[in-house]
Formats: C-alpha cells, structure tokens, sequence
C-alpha cells in the first residue's frame, strides 16, 4: 500500500489484539494527521505504561505500587478469592458491581498445545495465599473453553485438601439470545444450572 514510517506503525499497530490491517492503516494516518500534542500524549502514555505498570505482589493484578488498588482497599472482602486468567478478567468482574472480594490473576491458562502447564501460572503463590490467609471461599473464574476448563479442574483438585469451599461461575444461556442458536455444552450447562423461581 504505502511505505516507509507509515507502513512500520501501521504493522506495528496491526500487531494489536483487535486491529486488523485496514483498521491499523486508518490509526496510522489518524496519528500522521493528529495535533504534535495529541501523538506526545500517546507517546508519553505508552512510555508510562511500560515503565510504571507492574503486577501486584499479591493477586497478580495490574499495578503502579507493590500492591493493586484492590489489594490496598480495605473495605474488600478478603476472605473470598475470585481466581481469573487473566488481569482484563477483574476488570470485566469489576463491572458487575457485584463482587466484593479480593482476586488471584493466574496469568493465563493450562494449555498444553502452546506449551503452558501449571507450573508456568501463579498457582503456587494462589496456594500460599491459601495457607497464609483466613479464606472462606475461593471462586474459578476461568474462560468457559477448553483451557479455562482445564484450569479450574486442576484447581479443583488441586484446593480438594485443603478446606477451602471452592465454587465455579455459573455458565449458560446470555440475556437476549435465542435457544435456537445455543450449543450443545453451552445449553446442557444452563440446565445444570437451573434455579428455581
């Protein structure tokens, strides 16, 4: 298409989760037409992130202290952990404003095709934290596929001895959807799931 400084951002951009290359050549000559002060401001931006961005010494999270907001926050419930993959999962978990506990960023899932076992995720400091903290209840929030799966039923067994109630999300049909279009796993879990009214 075009070359030179504006073809590298646009492959660098089109790099990002998201972007393909179309939408990574629009960015690219957003950013060549932008105000001087508008790219400094991302520049500055990505530059603060990589350099005073770190994770939490104690859930994993996403930081800019040794500890996460979460974490420092004492009106959290920290006899509960919500254990997730990933730090964009405690974001999604913060939206519902229905949590209230503390987390555990496991940092990916078990996935053997792409060479990621237990050992390479925070479980071992997820289990230490169990020894060391009075917690009550510890709930998988893994990704509903095949590797969160995988993930929180090594976690199940793996939390059997100690005595520590372990819950999982529930998983079933979204608000809006038709039956019609559900799959099978998907449709047989919201049956598992049922409540009565």
């Amino acid at each position: 298409m075009f070359s030179g400084a504006l073809q590298d951002l646009a492959d660098e951009l089109a790099l990002l989760p998201g972007v393909g290359p179309k939408g990574a050549s629009r960015i690219a000559f957003h950013i060549l037409g932008a105000p001087e002060d508008e790219v400094g401001r991302l520049i500055e931006a990505l530059n603060a992130v990589k350099e005073k961005v770190r994770l939490c010494e104690r859930c994993f999270n996403v930081a800019e202290e040794p500890l996460c907001a979460v974490c420092r926050d004492p009106r959290r419930d920290q006899t509960v952990i919500c254990v997730v993959g990933e730090p964009k999962d405690v974001i999604a978990v913060e939206r519902t404003r229905e949590y209230h506990g503390s987390y555990h960023v496991l940092g990916g899932a078990i996935s053997p095709i792409r060479g990621i076992g237990p050992d390479d995720l925070h479980i071992r400091e997820l289990l230490a934290r169990l020894g060391a903290e009075p917690v009550q209840e510890v709930i998988l929030a893994t990704d509903p596929n095949i590797e969160g799966e995988a993930t929180a039923t090594y976690l199940a067994r793996a939390l059997r001895t100690l005595e520590v109630p372990v819950t999982r999300l529930a998983s079933g049909l979204p608000v809006g959807g038709d039956l019609e279009y559900a799959d099978e796993v998907t449709l047989s879990r919201a049956l598992e799931g049922r409540r009565s009214l």
